[in-house]
């Protein structure tokens, strides 16, 4: 394991190299298996060919091993933890232009996957929940033709077929959706024929969606996350007006949203993850002009405060955070400039 380390901070945030994939990879997916090993899927290497391969980190050896292959190339997927410990993946581009319906499930006992039912529209940059009884919704996202979804299906891993539920009030793509504390799905902004600031949440018994408080501003490429106390903060993203560093927060009793303060840097296509400790870490993406950035910064639950939080090694967007059984966190892959990708992966904590 390699261990260079990042800049640190009075908090002694520390960013620590770790091995690195055998293949460089942005758009993909990461999801924590059962045993603690975090399972890689799909994305691109080259912004050109879309990747089938799948990979297994091990945070014992900080190594990479190669595991089977999906049957269907994809990247703007999603990958979702089944309650048996299989992974789930739907949807998403298969060539960089074709919309796919197709979706499968890997066996992390013999790291194989195998084909499971279509969904009833082929999507990507859509959004995948799982409720508390072990199903899964999928909603929005667009179709290879540029149509924006506001339909949402229901996968039932028993079966392995999809149902249609409910449509969302907004048709949205590249929109997030949480888990709320209650079971019920918070979607919250994303992109239509113009930027969203609708939020509306989903009611896994009734299979309706209710619209609930609206953000200000509209966000897209935004990140979110259900905090500790059960609020959901929200951060960044952009609208008609430059890149944004002010952040909200939802609270799911009042169905209102409030400012918190704002960050120390803008900035979009980065990722957002809870610590162990119930704050929230936020780590690169792009800057103003387009500025890949490798600054991090940490969201204080109990002050409403932002402070940095150290600088990653590789400047990326487009890249994923896995929290690790020890509370560290794992970042890997991304875009780093206009011409390269990287294999690289570190670990926060």
């Amino acid at each position: 394991m390699t261990t260079a380390k990042g800049s640190a901070t009075a908090k002694e945030a520390v960013w620590i190299l770790t091995g690195s994939m055998s293949s460089a990879r942005a758009y993909h997916t990461a999801s924590i298996l059962p045993n603690g090993n975090v399972l890689v899927t799909g994305g691109t290497a080259d912004r050109k060919t879309v990747l089938n391969s799948a990979e297994v980190y091990n945070p014992f050896t900080g190594l990479w091993t190669t595991t089977g292959s999906m049957n269907t190339g994809r990247l703007h997927h999603t990958a979702s933890i089944l309650t048996n410990g299989s992974v789930l993946v739907a949807g998403g581009t298969t060539d960089g232009i074709v919309i796919s319906s197709r979706a499968e499930v890997y066996d992390p006992s013999t790291g194989l996957w195998t084909n499971t039912g279509r969904m009833s529209t082929a999507r990507c940059l859509h959004t995948a929940s799982i409720f508390a009884n072990g199903n899964v919704l999928v909603a929005g996202g667009i179709t290879g033709a540029g149509t924006v979804l506001s339909s949402a299906e229901v996968y039932n891993p028993s079966t392995g077929l999809w149902t249609t539920t409910g449509k969302m009030h907004n048709a949205r793509f590249n929109h997030i959706a949480s888990i709320l504390m209650n079971g019920d799905i918070l979607v919250v902004g994303g992109m239509s024929n113009e930027f969203i600031s609708s939020a509306e949440v989903y009611n896994p018994f009734t299979g309706l969606w209710t619209n609930t408080g609206k953000m200000n501003p509209a966000r897209y490429c935004h990140t979110q996350i259900t905090l500790t106390n059960g609020d959901v903060l929200v951060a960044h993203g952009f609208n008609d007006s430059p890149l944004l560093s002010s952040a909200e927060v939802y609270n799911p009793s009042t169905r209102l949203w409030a400012t918190t303060s704002t960050k120390n840097t803008a900035r979009i296509l980065h990722i957002q993850v809870t610590l162990k400790n119930g704050n929230v870490l936020v780590a690169g993406g792009t800057g103003k002009g387009g500025t890949v950035l490798s600054s991090a910064e940490v969201y204080d639950l109990s002050t409403g405060i932002w402070t940095t939080a150290g600088t990653m090694n590789t400047a990326r967007y487009r890249h994923t955070a896995s929290i690790l059984t020890n509370g560290n966190i794992l970042v890997v892959g991304g875009i780093v400039d206009e011409s390269n990708i990287t294999s690289n992966a570190e670990v926060y904590g």
